[in-house]
C-alpha cells in the first residue's frame, strides 16, 4: 500500500503538509523583492511651460514663493501690501512730571503758611494752639495707621492729651516742663493699656511711647523757639529753611537728578537734590540770620541752613522708612496734594530742635 492510500491530497507529504515548490528556472531572485519592486518611468528630459529650471510646477512654486513670502515678512496673499518694517529709532524722551497735583499742594502750602504767619505774628498763643491742633492730628494719623497695618493698638487718648500738654508746657516753663510732660505721657500710654487684655501689651505701649517722642516732644521745640522776644522771628527763620530745603531738593532734583541718594528708602530722593536742599538752605540762613535774627551773623545762617538740610532730609528719610515698614504711601488725606499732616511734619519735626539748640549757641535764649 503505497502513501497515496491514505488519502491525502495531490501534492501533499506524508502527514498532510504541503510540499516545497521548486523556484522557476532562470536567474536567482527574491521573490518578496520581485513583488515590492515597481520599474521607475523614464522623463524626458524635456522643460516644459509648466515648469521651471528646478523642476517644480507653476502652482507649486507660487506655494513655494508664498511660504517664503511667510517667513521673510512679506505679503501672505498676492493682493496683500508688504508690511513696513518696524522702526528701531529710539521713542522721544518723555516729560517729566511730578507725582502729585502741584496745583492743590501749592493752594493748600499758600494756605497754611498764611494762617501760621498770621498767628505767629498777631497773637503767639493762636500758633501754640495752631501746633498743639498738629500735634493731635499727627498722633490719630499715626496710630490709625499702626492699627490699620500692623495691628499695634497705640493708646490715642494719653498720647493726644499728653501731646497737648508737653507742647503747652514746654510754651510756658521751657526744657523742663517739656521733659516733665513728656515723662507723664509716657506714663499714662502705660497705665492706659493696662485696662485691656495683656496680649500685645509690649507692642503697643512701646509704640505709644515711640509716638510720644516722635511727634508731640519734638514739637515742643517749636514753642520754645516762640518764647524769646525775637520768638516769632526766630519760629519764621525754622519755617523758611525748612521749606526752602524741600523746595530746593524738589526743584534741582525733579530737574538733573540721576544718582539715587537712599533707592531702598526713598527711590524719589537723588544727590543732586540733596545738593540743591543745601545750597538752597545755606543762602536763605545766611539771609534770615543777616536780616531776621537780632545779633545774627550771615556766615552762623550758612551753618544753620546745613544742618537744616541734613536734618531735613534725615527726617523725610526716617518717615519713608516708616511709611515703606506699613506699606503706604502717605499717612493721610487731609491735605489735598500733600497727604496727611505728617506727611508735612516729616521734615519740620527733627529740624526745630536743631535749629533751637544752634539759635541758642548762636545769639542766646533770650
Amino acid at each position: 500500500m503505497n502513501d497515496s492510500s491514505w488519502g491525502a491530497p495531490q501534492g501533499a507529504g506524508r502527514w498532510g503538509a504541503p510540499e516545497m515548490q521548486a523556484a522557476p528556472a532562470g536567474p536567482a531572485y527574491d521573490v518578496y523583492d520581485a513583488q515590492q519592486t515597481r520599474p521607475m518611468p523614464i522623463v524626458p528630459d524635456v522643460p516644459d511651460a509648466g515648469r521651471d529650471d528646478a523642476g517644480r510646477d507653476a502652482d507649486d512654486r507660487d506655494d513655494r514663493d508664498q511660504g517664503a513670502g511667510r517667513l521673510s515678512g512679506g505679503p501672505l496673499f498676492r493682493d496683500e501690501k508688504p508690511q513696513e518694517p518696524m522702526s528701531t529709532a529710539p521713542p522721544p524722551p518723555q516729560k517729566k512730571r511730578a507725582g502729585r497735583d502741584l496745583r492743590a499742594a501749592i493752594g493748600v502750602g499758600v494756605g497754611l503758611g498764611a494762617l501760621i504767619v498770621a498767628s505767629l505774628f498777631i497773637v503767639k498763643d493762636v500758633f501754640v494752639g495752631v501746633v498743639v491742633v498738629a500735634v493731635v492730628v499727627g498722633l490719630w494719623e499715626l496710630t490709625s495707621r499702626l492699627q490699620e497695618r500692623k495691628g499695634i493698638k497705640a493708646p490715642l487718648v494719653p498720647l493726644a492729651v499728653g501731646g497737648a500738654a508737653m507742647v503747652v508746657a514746654g510754651y510756658v516753663w521751657g526744657a523742663e516742663g517739656a521733659w516733665a510732660a513728656t515723662a507723664l505721657t509716657a506714663l499714662a500710654v502705660l497705665v492706659w493699656r493696662m485696662t485691656e487684655p495683656p496680649e500685645g501689651y509690649l507692642k503697643d505701649v512701646t509704640a505709644g511711647v515711640f509716638a510720644a517722642f516722635y511727634v508731640p516732644f519734638l514739637a515742643t521745640f517749636v514753642a520754645m523757639l516762640l518764647t524769646p522776644d525775637d520768638g516769632p522771628q526766630r519760629v519764621l527763620t525754622f519755617l523758611l529753611l525748612t521749606v526752602v530745603s524741600d523746595t530746593g531738593a524738589y526743584a534741582v532734583g525733579w530737574r538733573f537728578g540721576k544718582h539715587k541718594l537712599a533707592p531702598r528708602i526713598s527711590p524719589g530722593k537723588t544727590r543732586e537734590g540733596l545738593f540743591g536742599a543745601v545750597v538752597f538752605a545755606m543762602v536763605a540762613g545766611a539771609l534770615c540770620m543777616e536780616f531776621l535774627i537780632d545779633g545774627g551773623a550771615w556766615w552762623q545762617g550758612l551753618l544753620l541752613g546745613l544742618a537744616v538740610a541734613a536734618s531735613a532730609t534725615l527726617g523725610d528719610l526716617g518717615e519713608s522708612m516708616i511709611k515703606r515698614d506699613l506699606g503706604i504711601k502717605d499717612m493721610g488725606t487731609l491735605l489735598p496734594g500733600h497727604g496727611g499732616i505728617m506727611d508735612r511734619l516729616d521734615s519740620l519735626l527733627p529740624t526745630a530742635p536743631v535749629v533751637w539748640l544752634l539759635l541758642v549757641l548762636f545769639v542766646g535764649s533770650n
